[in-house]
């Protein structure tokens, strides 16, 4: 039984330098971190650190890189909304402007008006609307008086309806039924044709896609970077050639992309349209380019490598600064993170001040 207790007090003494080898290391992380209660003396200053970097004054941005295709924005579907024969189609990239036949059913045109408003009803004298301000606006554009441009389809509305119909070869009734004319922001660029002339059509048939006829660069973006794309936000496109022109953005829409799989649950994305000055696309009809968002930015702030920051005790991030052959531990706020880089500020910090890399 002799031996026992000489085993014990081994154990104990190899016990007690663990832990006093422990409260060493914890010793010489609260003496350097340089904050109140490090209390570190100047024997248990930490090693200087084996890398280090620069404290650097420079303007962030919180940039994105995604795929676009140039071409003429998204192209919009134009239905039938009467029954009849397809009489007449324009050709694939005709441009088509106000007051023009869109396409011809029983020889009779659907035409092509201005407005942001859907047609989606007759109209006739007493109603109202957006719709019939758009309308009016247009017949005024196309040389037709004698009525007020106010939204309210009036008997001298009807009447300047009339003399627009005998114009077209119409039978003048004085109501614009529905299927008689297509509202679009502007002129258009037929884009492709979805039927034949001498096929019927009917309610919801597609007989036509268009765009607009200015060249734009559309993008899709996950539905988690709505912050990048804001409408009026500046952009950088980058052309087949290497050239970069500015951009902006222009429109933004949700879409929904069916998901990859049989089973697999639809996905939310961004459609953004990109519009650029024409001039630096001409001579180019479909391209791919690289479009550069940029968030937000932050002018002539202090930056460090996101790698260069350390979590502190006391909670919240610190660098480690090196001077005079030592190193200490300093608070700082952070800012934007963008391209790797962290906005601080506090701590003493200057530009060109040397703070270590932790491994």
């Amino acid at each position: 039984m002799g031996p026992a207790p000489a085993r014990r007090t081994r154990r104990r003494a190899a016990w007690l330098l663990a832990a006093a080898a422990l409260a060493g290391t914890a010793t010489v992380a609260a003496g350097g971190t340089g904050l109140p209660g490090g209390g570190g003396r100047a024997d248990d200053a930490p090693p200087l650190p084996a890398a280090t970097a620069e404290v650097t004054r420079e303007t962030l941005r919180d940039t994105r890189d995604a795929d676009g295709e140039l071409g003429y924005g998204p192209a919009v579907t134009a239905v039938s909304r009467r029954p009849g024969t397809v009489t007449w189609l324009p050709e694939s990239g005709a441009l088509i402007g106000r007051g023009k036949p869109l396409y011809r059913i029983d020889d009779d045109p659907v035409v092509l008006m201005y407005g942001a408003t859907p047609a989606y009803r007759d109209l006739r004298a007493g109603t109202e609307g957006r719709d019939v301000e758009a309308l009016e606006r247009n017949l005024r554009a196309l040389g037709y008086d004698g009525f007020t441009v106010d939204g309210e389809y009036t008997s001298a509305t009807a009447a300047a309806v009339m003399e627009w119909q005998q114009d077209r070869g119409l039978e003048e009734t004085g109501v614009v039924e529905l299927g008689r004319v297509v509202f679009a922001a502007g002129r258009v660029r037929v884009d492709a044709l979805e039927t034949e002339a001498g096929r019927p059509t009917g309610p919801g048939q597609r007989v036509l896609t268009y765009t607009g006829t200015a060249k734009a660069v559309t993008v899709r973006l996950a539905a988690e970077d709505r912050r990048m794309a804001r409408e009026g936000a500046g952009v950088t496109v980058t052309l087949p050639d290497g050239r970069s022109v500015d951009g902006e953005v222009a429109e933004v829409s949700t879409v929904i992309e069916p998901g990859q799989g049989q089973d697999a649950e639809p996905e939310t994305a961004l459609e953004v349209v990109v519009s650029l000055g024409q001039k630096a696309v001409r001579g180019l009809e479909h391209a791919a380019v690289d479009v550069t968002f940029t968030a937000s930015r932050r002018k002539d702030v202090l930056t460090v490598p996101v790698a260069a920051l350390v979590a502190l005790r006391e909670g919240g991030f610190g660098v480690e600064v090196v001077e005079g052959g030592r190193s200490r531990h300093v608070a700082v706020e952070t800012g934007m993170f963008a391209g790797g880089r962290v906005e601080v500020s506090g701590g003493g910090l200057t530009e060109g001040t040397i703070v270590g890399m932790p491994e």
